[in-house]
C-alpha cells in the first residue's frame, strides 16, 4: 500500500556532505510525519530527525547544528541535509513516516530499508 524509498547515501570524507531524500508513495492519504532514524554496526537505532505538519522539527543532540531536515508536501518527500559530517555519522540511514492511507480510520507508521551513509577518509 505505502513505500518509502531512500537515496542519497554514499561514502564520504569527514567534514563533508551528503542529502539523504525519501519518497514516500501509495495510496495516501495524509503524512502526519516524516523523520530520519539510524543505525550504526552493533548499536540500536535511534532518532536522528523527525518534522511534522507545518515547521515543527526535532534533531538529536548529535547532529544539531549540522543537520537539516526538510519536507516537500506536494511530492511526499523528506531531505536530511547532512554538513560537517564526523566518523560517528557512519550508519545506515532509514527513512520514517506517520501515514494515513485512503479509507483507513488511522495513521501507521512505516519504514523505508535504508541506505548506507559512510563517513571515512
Amino acid at each position: 500500500q505505502v513505500q518509502l524509498v531512500e537515496s542519497g547515501g554514499g561514502l564520504v570524507q569527514p567534514g563533508g556532505s551528503l542529502r539523504l531524500s525519501c519518497v514516500a508513495s501509495g495510496s495516501i492519504s495524509s503524512i502526519n510525519a516524516m523523520g530520519w532514524y539510524r543505525q550504526a554496526p552493533g548499536k540500536e537505532r535511534e532518532l536522528v530527525a523527525t518534522a511534522t505538519s507545518g515547521t515543527n522539527t526535532y534533531y538529536a543532540d548529535s547532529v544539531k547544528g549540522r543537520f537539516t531536515i526538510s519536507r516537500d508536501y506536494a511530492k511526499n518527500t523528506v531531505y536530511l541535509q547532512m554538513n560537517s559530517l564526523k566518523p560517528e555519522d557512519t550508519a545506515v540511514y532509514y527513512c520514517n513516516a506517520l501515514i494515513r492511507v485512503r479509507y483507513a480510520d488511522r495513521s501507521a507508521t512505516y519504514w523505508g530499508q535504508g541506505t548506507q551513509v559512510t563517513v571515512s577518509s
